[in-house]
């Protein structure tokens, strides 16, 4: 997926349509020149609806659709004839999508599920005609409802990809490497900073046909929850994950410490996201002997599983997704 094509943020201003008036008619034909009412009902305005799509991983559709207007309710007529309903628009979203009013942090929809609907904005209600004011006091009605109005309201559709293990490491930790070696995915890699500008998924393979999703998120630099670099739109992805797969290069000069910096801009974002299981891979360990290795050991976190990998050897990259798998499916 190119850069051009991976859009998670997109502000639409979406209208549901307008239910149709009710009709005020009179029956009239040769022989009963003073008939009763019969005015039909108008027509609910059409519904704006949210459905899940496996099969996107973008908000590119929509992109360009600034302004999306349900359709109308049609308006009743004589002989008790109902104007029809408005149209409804479905519009399909990826997985993970999330959907707040402009303005406000506060989500009003979340789709995690394929084919799960969910109403964004309700159609009006058509007005009744003559005919359901009847009574036998007032035989004649001379009046109808008009419709009800359409809702409308700008809107900010965000994506947050949903995956299984999310990777998290400073630019050129060997995130995108990691992923092109355990999955199919074609991530953009090269030996300088901020290569990744997008999000990339891959589907990791397992053991007896088993697979799981690995997100690699791009690069996290020290201020990130602030909004430097691309922070905000990266750390936002990192909330759908099941889990945290921390990638520290091997020739890093702390690398605990890289560690706690990656861990705090975590908690400023969210504190929640410290609630996720987490792993702690040394990236690019090809380059370590063991006695660099067990000095290495001393200064890791003891809580947390941590391993030493490489994606260019190989190097225990089989026991990397046995331990991923065994605590992705760890029961409670």
């Amino acid at each position: 997926m190119s850069a051009s094509n991976f859009i998670d943020y997109v502000r639409l201003f979406c209208s549901s349509g307008a239910g149709g008036k009710g009709s005020m008619h009179l029956h009239r034909e040769k022989y009963v020149p003073k008939g009763g009412p019969d005015g039909g009902d108008g027509g609910r305005g059409g519904n704006i609806i949210l459905r899940g799509n496996k099969q996107l991983w973008t908000l590119i559709h929509l992109k360009y659709r600034k302004h999306i207007r349900a359709e109308a309710g049609g308006a009743g007529s004589g002989a008790l004839c109902h104007g029809s309903d408005g149209k409804d628009i479905m519009l399909d979203v990826p997985l993970g999508t999330v959907v707040k009013r402009a303005g406000t942090d506060d989500v009003i929809i979340e789709i995690t599920a394929g084919g799960e609907e969910k109403v964004l904005l309700h159609g009006g209600r058509g007005g009744k005609g003559n005919a359901y004011f009847k009574t036998a006091t007032n035989q004649t009605p001379r009046y109808a409802q008009p419709g009800e109005p359409g809702e409308e309201d700008w809107f900010v559709f965000e994506l947050k990809l949903l995956a299984d293990v999310g990777l998290v490491g400073f630019p050129n930790a060997g995130k995108s490497t990691l992923l092109s070696v355990v999955s199919a995915a074609k991530p953009k890699i090269a030996d300088y900073a901020f290569t990744t500008l997008e999000p990339s998924l891959g589907i990791v393979a397992h053991r007896d046909n088993q697979s799981f999703v690995m997100a690699d998120i791009p690069g996290i630099i020290e201020g990130a929850h602030e909004g430097r670099g691309l922070g905000l739109r990266f750390l936002r992805h990192i909330e759908r994950n099941s889990m945290l797969l921390f990638l520290i290069p091997a020739d890093s000069k702390d690398i605990a410490g890289e560690y706690k910096i990656l861990l705090n801009e975590l908690r400023q974002y969210n504190p929640e996201l410290l609630d996720k299981q987490r792993v702690l891979a040394i990236s690019k360990s090809d380059l370590l002997d063991e006695e660099l290795e067990k000095e290495i050991k001393k200064s890791l976190p003891k809580k947390v599983p941590h391993i030493f990998i490489s994606s260019v050897s190989g190097k225990n990259i089989p026991r990397l997704k046995d331990l991923l798998w065994a605590m992705l499916n760890e029961k409670e």
